[in-house]
């Protein structure tokens, strides 16, 4: 009995998931992952992916969900967004299950560890997370060489986003970004300034209207004097907890010629706390909120920057 009760269970599992069955997924899978610490439960993710344990889907993108932007034809719009696959590993992984594009970072130019653990809390009443990882990333020159791996493989690769950060003990986050643009110009698909992670000190002042047009006039130049086949779209990735003058000031901004970037992604994570929100253990840890109780300023700030700014591109943030 023993041995037809366990052998019945693996043959079940297996075909399960093999098939991709969301049943299984969500009754067994992530009730055992849910038992994990946050933060190895994330790393874990990474690790199938990145070893491609998780089978192909079989599913084939029809043409109606092809979506062409920056030039570019993404085969779905859904994408994984930056902070899954920090170091760039997972890129393959994350292609076979069905992500239209795939999103890099945040990179630093220098490796650093990030905030001190604990620093990824769940909110399982909310469906939520609270993270403070503060861009723990293994640097440039890493992300950089397996990148360049992906890229030399004989067969189809996702559109490759790259999200860049800065140093936490920087003294000049203007060259941080112009090193990222420089380095990884040549590989992206398009490139993402992060002036929006709530986890980095003084980091979200950059959105200010003074350094913001600084900071941008820097990084376009940067980015128009690399070759002209090597010119990525540039995008602006912005907090949700901007208020409606910030706002403003940030698309009048951008509509002068010398900080227009060719998108936005709206938004990062939230250091608000919604009333609505049910886990009282964890909702008060310091960091950024993200998950369902973000949808509403999400879509309410994608809805605003896109008015403001008369119609520029964006990847919005679509918190399940």
């Amino acid at each position: 009995m023993l041995y037809v009760t366990v052998g019945g269970w693996a043959a079940f599992a297996g075909i399960s998931f093999y098939k991709g069955e969301e049943k299984f997924y969500k009754n067994y899978v992530m009730p055992v992952v849910h038992m994990l610490d946050p933060e190895k439960a994330h790393n874990l993710a990474v690790w199938a992916s990145e070893h491609r344990i998780i089978p192909k889907s079989q599913y084939r993108d029809p043409d109606l969900l092809k979506v062409k932007v920056f030039g570019k034809e993404f085969s779905n719009p859904i994408g994984i967004a930056a902070g899954f696959d920090k170091d760039g590993k997972a890129i393959l992984g994350l292609k076979d299950i069905g992500f239209g594009f795939v999103e890099v970072g945040s990179v630093t130019p220098e490796a650093q560890p990030g905030n001190e653990k604990p620093r990824v809390f769940r909110l399982n009443d909310d469906l939520a997370v609270i993270n403070r990882y503060g861009f723990n990333s293994e640097g440039h020159n890493a992300v950089l060489q397996r990148i360049s791996n992906v890229r030399g493989v004989k067969e189809e690769i996702p559109i490759i986003g790259v999200n860049l950060g800065k140093n936490k003990t920087s003294a000049d986050a203007t060259k941080d970004y112009v090193e990222g643009i420089q380095k990884f110009g040549p590989l992206s698909d398009y490139l993402v300034i992060n002036i929006s992670s709530p986890n980095t000190p003084n980091l979200r002042d950059l959105q200010h209207k003074e350094n913001l047009s600084k900071l941008l006039r820097a990084l376009i130049e940067a980015r128009d004097n690399l070759p002209i086949s090597q010119k990525p779209p540039l995008l602006l990735k912005l907090a949700p907890d901007l208020s409606p003058q910030e706002r403003r000031d940030i698309a009048a901004i951008l509509k002068q010629k010398e900080c227009r970037v060719d998108g936005l992604i709206v938004c990062n994570t939230t250091v608000s706390r919604p009333e609505t929100l049910k886990n009282v253990k964890n909702k008060n840890e310091i960091g950024g909120l993200s998950g369902p109780p973000l949808k509403d300023l999400s879509t309410e700030m994608i809805r605003d920057m896109s008015r403001l700014t008369d119609g520029i591109p964006i990847i919005g943030k679509q918190s399940q």
